[in-house]
């Protein structure tokens, strides 16, 4: 296995690892939120409102990430780096996605904006699990009454 090729199923991996991972934790938050709202139920209706905001956030990156994976698995199908890019680019651009470009972005680019969304969707989630204690502590201590 070639250079780009180790370093491209090591992103797959990893971009799979993520999504899986951040959409799990984002489900079981979606699932869990209802049944610990406390006896004064949805009482900050507008906090409630954002944690389902941030959870969606998160599963709808995780999708993006189980997609990007799958581009670069369909990289890894060609015989060199740059066919597999340019299939990239040929894939998005008959779904309608993006324009193809004259030149194929390097790799290094395109590892460069998936860690950004793997930022992203772990910020979302982080922000979605600290909103989540905030309501259950005011679910605990009485609610909005």
């Amino acid at each position: 296995m070639s250079d780009w090729r180790t370093e491209t199923a090591r992103a797959v991996r990893r971009l799979c690892y993520n999504s899986i991972g951040g959409g799990l934790v984002a489900l079981f938050l979606l699932a869990v939120a209802p049944l610990t709202a406390g006896v004064h139920g949805f009482g900050a209706a507008l906090g409630w409102l954002l944690l389902l905001a941030f959870c969606l956030v998160a599963l709808a990156l995780a999708v993006h990430l189980l997609f990007d994976a799958a581009l670069f698995r369909i990289a890894l199908s060609h015989d060199g780096e740059e066919a597999g890019l340019a299939a990239i680019d040929a894939a998005l651009a008959r779904m309608g996605l993006r324009a193809k470009p004259a030149v194929p972005a390097p790799l290094s680019q395109r590892f460069s904006g998936c860690r950004r969304l793997i930022l992203l969707q772990w910020l979302a989630l982080v922000a979605g699990i600290v909103l989540y204690g905030i309501l259950l502590v005011d679910a605990v201590n009485g609610g909005s009454q």
